[in-house]
């Protein structure tokens, strides 16, 4: 059973051995020229970053809009890469958190967010309790918050791409820092994804002084889906050592939505895209780089009971790294995760040449 107390103040985050699982990565040669890796320093990190699943609700009956917010935490944390592993710690401490008058969250938000070499994999995980609702009529934003501490939300899914161009681009110079991207290059990407989850609260969802109709309101709102997608990712290099990176994905996914209202249990088969977008940005060098990166993933459901809704989920972090040689004590725990261990085929590949 999983205790969620500290999960409001105390985030952990593991990007472990999953590219393990391509070992053709292993294998392909990249173009040194357009960026390098430093698979063997250690990438150190200090970042402040936060991460949210919100629900948004359109009534298109009545041109009411509502947003479903976490009050989830900005968290200082400090992590680290050596090879294709990273491990990050953060806590979300007092100073960074004010009370803002949106209630208390629990929550568990489990993101990994891998870029191996011709990969994009993404795993999301999230565990909510605790929403507060903003509301917008005729197009405006009304003043105040409206709390649901009982409101729960799962939202569990992956994304998987394959990066055509991993020899020239790398997207672990962009998000992970332990590549440096010399010159500017992009490239398409193609793949699948799928989501499902759901949403609930005691009594109602939406507010029953706007609602008024018991048949048009709902207590839990559902889905599940999959389908293909293909995107673009770039990065521009300028002054050297500056980029400025974008990976925009479009997925056009297939399954079911449900919702739980008066008359029992309403399902809506539908086919709907969805779009993932990253933005990159900042400074990056052989020794240091200072960088702020942004995630968001917009998964739209099918309409039901004159509504339209979305799941977004989404990850923002301002990075400070620094590289550095491993010393000669250290070196010796570091081959626990040296790809190599695992798969000696890439040597006798070199060995070959």
């Amino acid at each position: 059973m999983i205790k969620w107390r500290l999960s409001k103040r105390c985030q952990v985050s593991f990007v472990m051995l999953f590219l393990f699982f391509f070992p053709n990565i292993l294998l392909n040669a990249q173009d040194t020229t357009y960026y390098t890796s430093f698979d063997k320093m250690i990438t150190t990190r200090l970042y402040a970053s936060r991460k949210y699943t919100a629900l948004t609700v359109s009534d298109k009956v009545n041109d009411f809009r509502w947003r479903f917010e976490p009050n989830s935490t900005v968290n200082l944390g400090l992590g680290a890469t050596y090879n294709n592993f990273t491990l990050n710690l953060a806590y979300g401490f007092g100073f960074l958190n004010p009370d803002r008058g949106t209630g208390e969250t629990k929550y568990l938000d489990l993101q990994a967010h891998m870029y191996p070499k011709n990969w994009v994999i993404d795993w999301f995980g999230q565990i909510y309790k605790g929403y507060y609702m903003e509301q917008w009529i005729d197009g405006e934003k009304e003043v105040g918050f409206q709390l649901y501490p009982n409101m729960e939300v799962r939202k569990f899914g992956f994304n998987v791409q394959h990066l055509f161009n991993g020899d020239k681009l790398s997207l672990k110079a962009a998000f992970l820092q332990s590549a440096w991207q010399k010159k500017s290059a992009g490239s398409f990407l193609l793949g699948f994804e799928a989501y499902g989850g759901w949403v609930e609260n005691e009594g109602s969802i939406l507010p029953v002084e706007i609602v008024d109709s018991e048949q048009r309101n709902f207590s839990r709102l559902g889905f599940l889906q999959i389908g293909p997608n293909a995107g673009y990712a770039h990065t521009l290099v300028f002054w050297k050592r500056f980029f400025v990176t974008g990976v925009v994905s479009a997925n056009l996914a297939f399954g079911p939505t449900y919702v739980n209202n008066i008359n029992g249990r309403e399902r809506n088969w539908g086919m709907l895209p969805n779009v993932f977008g990253r933005v990159f940005l900042g400074y990056n060098g052989p020794v240091w780089s200072i960088n702020a990166n942004y995630l968001r993933n917009y998964v739209h459901l099918s309409s039901l009971e004159d509504y339209t809704n979305a799941f977004i989920t989404g990850n923002y972090r301002f990075n400070f790294v620094y590289r550095f040689e491993a010393g000669p004590k250290l070196k010796p725990f570091l081959e626990y995760v040296d790809p190599a261990r695992y798969f000696p085929f890439k040597s006798k590949q070199k060995k070959k040449k």
